[in-house]
């Protein structure tokens, strides 16, 4: 076009430095200038110049080395002006154009350079994902392996729990059936042998004559040697009972007023051994408490932070499920811009393809009518170049022989001398018609080529895409199910935590009492068990004739 334009611009100067008239030079130059742009041209400039433009331009195209033309040079000057100012106008609409395409292709290069970028970065990340991901994994299943250890350890823990509280409640029971059998048994003996009855059957054992009598002074003087210990041994038995509240050790002092002997010591003895062996239960069971709320408490911290360590977790998967439906949804608009892309360059392809279509078929039957044309006009100026030739000679041979020449008439007919230059400029038209439709195949044919690339290219990336939404998907699939089974062990986490709660509960009630008291109970029960053997010792000591 810039061609064509300065072309136009050097006749249009041409034609002012001539005009009027001008030399043959110049309109031969002219001429060469016009009919070589309205050939190339001739799409654009058919409706731009009138009919009577373009007759005045044949006219003046066709005139044979423009001797006799004289012409109306300033309508041929306003025709170059006005062929000119539409190659000037078309220029400027091409560059607009182009400039346009190249600010949608500078832009268009700019978004693909950032999603570029985008899915780089997503693929850095999710690689970055990948190993936090490989790396919990292996953590959790070091979880699962310690829960289940602890699980086996607890469910043995709770069935032995369960034997020693069923064995303890057994002995607890039959314990205190036993003592409240010997209380109800000295009670009811202590009744049996203070009642007025057997003071009576006593007193009159005792109260006879002779022997007798002999016998009741023995034994009232040796009653009166034994009462100050015996009285001081039961003073000491009430004192202990009274201190401890123990209605055994006031049976026994009972029993001390009225037998000091074996009975009494054994009975002691015997006291003496079940405090003692109360003593040991009691040392042993503050053991047992102490150990099992030391391993309860161990067990809990243990779960604590297990649990915590399950809720980062599920914290991490619900951010990891939230980025990849991002992800996903991000993928899947761009794929959806992407169909929208294609749909639209192939609509862009057809109609361009059916403008193809359309500038060769006129160009094929531009060239047809022309052939035709110039068949016509090559048969016509051919034949009676030769019909000349035939003329001259049959005219030379019979000249001899020839009559009188006829009367005058018509002179001879020749061919207008233009007919070979329009044989010549049909034949340049056709030349030029060839070319154009070459040059539109040839942009037909890049085109497609251009279009093909882009829709395999777009393919290219929707099916990569596509098998990043699949990973994705599938990511998010196992993020999902890990944090369903993390939430599944928290939920047995927290239940187990209850567990150790609940179980803390009950050793707390069973085991608060004694290990506040235990030092003061084992006091206790030592002191009473000093007092037991003190009295022991002042019946022991007691003389017996």
């Amino acid at each position: 076009m810039l061609q064509s334009i300065k072309a136009l611009g050097t006749a249009v100067i041409v034609l002012s430095k001539h005009h009027p008239g001008g030399d043959a030079e110049a309109q031969a130059l002219i001429a060469k200038v016009m009919r070589t742009q309205m050939t190339k041209h001739q799409a654009l400039l058919q409706g731009i110049i009138s009919p009577h433009q373009k007759r005045i331009a044949m006219g003046f195209l066709q005139q044979p080395k423009f001797r006799a033309y004289q012409p109306a040079s300033s309508e041929i000057f306003g025709i170059l002006r006005q062929m000119k100012e539409t190659f000037e106008g078309n220029l400027a609409d091409s560059q607009k154009e182009e400039l346009a395409n190249a600010k949608a292709f500078e832009e268009q290069k700019a978004a693909k350079g950032d999603e570029i970028k985008a899915i780089q970065g997503s693929l850095d990340e999710k690689t970055t994902q990948l190993a936090k991901s490989d790396e919990t994994h292996a953590q959790s299943k070091e979880d699962l392996e310690d829960t289940q250890d602890s699980l086996s350890i607890d469910d043995n823990f709770l069935i032995d729990l369960k034997k020693r509280c069923k064995s303890t409640d057994e002995e607890w029971d039959l314990r205190q059936k036993s003592r409240q059998e010997e209380i109800a048994a000295i009670v009811q003996a202590i009744s049996i042998l203070t009642d007025d009855t057997a003071r009576d059957s006593f007193s009159k054992s005792l109260g006879g004559g002779g022997a007798a009598a002999s016998f009741v002074q023995k034994t009232t003087l040796r009653s009166s040697r034994q009462s100050g210990a015996r009285m001081e041994a039961v003073k000491v038995l009430q004192a202990l009972a009274v201190k401890t509240g123990s209605p055994e050790l006031s049976g026994l002092a009972l029993a001390a007023q009225l037998d000091a002997f074996t009975k009494v010591k054994a009975a002691i003895d015997k006291m003496v051994v079940q405090l003692a062996e109360e003593s040991k239960a009691e040392i042993q069971q503050k053991d047992y408490c102490v150990e099992k709320l030391n391993e309860n408490e161990l067990l809990t911290e243990k779960e604590v932070r297990r649990k915590t360590d399950t809720e980062s977790k599920i914290a991490g998967l619900e951010t990891t499920i939230s980025e990849l439906t991002d992800s996903l949804a991000t993928l899947k608009s761009e794929i959806a811009e992407m169909n929208i892309q294609i749909k639209r360059a192939g609509e862009d392809r057809e109609l361009v393809n059916k403008d193809f279509q359309a500038t060769v078929a006129d160009q094929r039957e531009t060239q047809k009518l022309l052939n035709k044309a110039l068949t016509v006009l090559k048969a016509v100026y051919t034949t009676t170049s030769v019909k000349k030739a035939a003329l001259s000679q049959h005219n030379s041979y019979v000249s001899d022989f020839a009559p009188p020449p006829p009367p005058p008439g018509f002179s001879d007919y020749s061919k207008s001398s233009g007919g070979g230059g329009a044989v010549g400029l049909l034949t340049q038209i056709i030349g030029d018609a060839k070319v154009l439709e070459a040059e539109a195949i040839k942009d037909e044919q890049n085109a497609q080529q251009t279009y093909e690339k882009m829709v395999r290219d777009t393919n290219d990336s929707i099916s990569s895409k596509q098998n990043a939404i699949v990973n994705k998907s599938q990511d998010k699939a196992k993020a999902e199910q890990d944090h369903g089974n993390a939430k599944t062990d928290l939920d047995q986490q927290n239940a187990q935590l209850m567990t150790y709660g609940n179980s803390k509960g009950d050793l707390k009630l069973e085991c608060d009492f004694l290990l506040k008291n235990f030092d003061l109970r084992q006091q206790a029960r030592d002191e009473e068990i000093e007092a037991l053997k003190q009295a022991k010792a002042i019946l022991s000591g007691m003389q017996v004739d």
